[in-house]
């Protein structure tokens, strides 16, 4: 069986783990950023626990297409106070950051997995993670936040996408990060159209073939609101199916807003998996 390795937490693979966000930021595309309100932050939490989270992944800088970059100071106010708080939780906390002193202060905090939508590159990145006890997502992103949705081309989205998270993997485990560590996210809408999000989401289980634990985060994304029509607040039967396909195509652990539905969805799929035909 597979586990990863996100400090004192052993979390076995055996099933799909939903990772639930909570953002302080004031700018959140979803409209749940929470800013520095660390009393809601910290009732989002027990929200998300309380409805089945596997994981807390905390934000203190938006990425949406368009989000200007955070002071480093800035982000550091908004998410140690709340991971110290959270540091004691039953589940992994994760940080959704790309500043070395950004991860080094959220693992002194409680932190055990970083996610970096920069894959590790900025400088003093693979050191401020290497010889830490944590989990580190490597995920795929086209260009910067500010400019990523401009006209985002590729000859073959899958391919190149493979292709850079095998670099990035590679990298960090030359620089000696154990493969425990380490997990693998596509990046849906980080610098993708909607027909390479569809592409990627059709050839998942290539990602998955390749030996480590894939996450996905399409929760609320542009991508639904293009295929429903409906506006990012009226996504959560989107989210939750996106979430189900995600893991029927070899994801491990989904990223999302609305754990409660995803929960449902992925307990209904679990339940009338062993009736299904093998193939």
């Amino acid at each position: 069986m597979q586990t990863l390795t996100c400090g004192r937490f052993r979390l076995a693979l055996d099933r799909p783990h939903i990772m639930a966000i909570v953002n302080v930021t004031p700018d959140s595309f979803s409209g749940d950023g929470l800013g520095s309100d660390l009393d809601a932050a910290l009732r989002r939490a027990e929200a998300a626990l309380a409805d089945g989270a596997d994981l807390l992944d905390v934000g203190g800088e938006s990425s949406r297409p368009g989000a200007a970059p955070v002071a480093e100071q800035e982000e550091l106010d908004r998410i140690v106070p709340l991971i110290e708080r959270l540091a004691g939780c039953p589940v992994p906390i994760s940080i959704d950051t790309v500043k070395p002193a950004v991860m080094r202060a959220a693992i002194a905090a409680g932190a055990t997995l970083i996610n970096d939508i920069n894959a590790f590159q900025a400088p003093g990145a693979v050191e401020a993670v290497r010889e830490a006890d944590v989990a580190l997502c490597v995920m795929h992103m086209r260009g910067e936040p500010r400019s990523m949705q401009v006209d985002p081309h590729y000859e073959d989205v899958v391919g190149e996408v493979a292709s850079y998270l095998e670099a990035r993997v590679s990298a960090l485990r030359a620089s000696g990060v154990g493969a425990e560590r380490l997990i693998v996210d596509p990046g849906f809408g980080f610098g993708k159209t909607l027909e390479h999000n569809l592409a990627l989401l059709g050839a998942l289980d290539r990602f998955a073939a390749g030996g480590l634990p894939v996450l996905v985060g399409m929760s609320r994304k542009s991508m639904l609101g293009t295929i429903t029509g409906r506006p990012v607040g009226e996504r959560v039967t989107a989210s939750a199916t996106a979430a189900l396909l995600a893991v029927q195509r070899g994801a491990s652990i989904v990223r999302v807003h609305d754990v409660a539905a995803t929960r449902d969805a992925l307990a209904m799929w679990q339940a009338v998996l062993p009736y299904l035909p093998r193939a």
